[in-house]
């Protein structure tokens, strides 16, 4: 039992509370359904309610496309990325763009210089490197639950 307590303890000192997190796509509010209700005039409310329910429902229906993400933008000097290239994954830290190729160099080779085309480079797939509160979290209780199990079995 102590041992596969040490080994949990020891495990959990390696994790990190960062992790490589999808920045998730802002759909702007369609401004229509707001004018549309704003525009109403208390003359025929329940004529204009039929059409602002069949208008809202045929925009809810209809499939809306991402929002074009710039890669050039998206991947700032300085900060660390994870980036899917021709199907491959690689964790890099951004040095510079030059004109429309990135430059960078992995994370755990900083010698090693990489250069990627901006179409080469999987968009939706760009993760950069955050702090993660649930995670770190997890780790504060199980060390405070450590430290008690500690406490108790000297107590005892």
């Amino acid at each position: 039992m102590r041992k596969n307590l040490y080994l949990i303890i020891i495990l959990f000192s390696f994790s990190s509370c960062y992790t490589y997190q999808v920045k998730k796509q802002v759909v702007a509010a369609t401004d229509s359904k707001q004018e549309s209700k704003k525009n109403t005039a208390p003359v025929n409310t329940a004529s204009m309610a039929l059409q602002n329910t069949k208008a809202e429902s045929q925009i809810l229906n209809a499939p809306q496309a991402p929002v074009p993400i710039n890669v050039q933008e998206t991947l700032a000097p300085n900060k660390k990325f994870k980036i899917n290239v021709d199907g491959k994954s690689y964790k890099i830290i951004v040095d510079k763009w030059e004109s429309d190729s990135l430059v960078a160099h992995p994370i755990s080779n900083p010698k090693k210089i990489l250069k990627f085309h901006k179409n080469q480079i999987n968009a939706e797939k760009i993760a950069e490197k955050r702090f993660s509160q649930p995670i770190a979290d997890i780790i504060t209780v199980t060390a405070y639950a450590g430290i008690g199990v500690l406490i108790w079995s000297l107590i005892r």
